[in-house]
């Protein structure tokens, strides 16, 4: 999908702003952290950019093409999942980023889920505290 190829560059990039148009309006994020979904592309890009400074050397090692149903309305829809290394404050983590899009090609919701659980716990400390850094919770 040419989003997802879109969206791995931007990421790996770390450029904030190339990713604002690949997200619907109204996109929902699911954290392995936070019981509800962050929502909407302000907060969606705001938790972006967060993410970009408390993930060490964060790349991309695989990925799957395929379909799956969105947790909002249980649409099927195209997904393509995005398999991840990284690090935070020394803890490597392992993860994968499931991206469902819509049928212009922009990704609706977006879940993310890491292991082991006490690099989600290190994650979890360290997006609370840019997340209150920034003024967004």
């Amino acid at each position: 999908m040419e989003t997802a190829e879109r969206f791995r560059a931007a990421v790996e990039k770390r450029d904030l702003a190339a990713l604002e148009d690949l997200f619907t309006e109204d996109v929902r994020f699911y954290s392995p952290v936070k019981f509800t979904p962050f929502e909407g592309r302000p907060m969606v890009l705001g938790l972006f950019g967060v993410l970009l400074r408390v993930f060490e050397e964060f790349r991309y090692v695989g990925d799957f093409e395929g379909a799956a149903e969105t947790s909002v309305d249980g649409t099927r829809a195209p997904a393509e999942v995005l398999l991840f290394r990284a690090a935070v404050e020394g803890r490597e983590i392992h993860g994968i980023d499931l991206l469902h899009f819509d049928e212009a090609g922009r990704i609706k919701e977006f879940t993310v889920m890491v292991r082991p659980q006490s690099a989600v716990q290190a994650l979890g400390q360290a997006v609370l505290a840019g997340l209150v850094a920034d003024g967004l919770a």
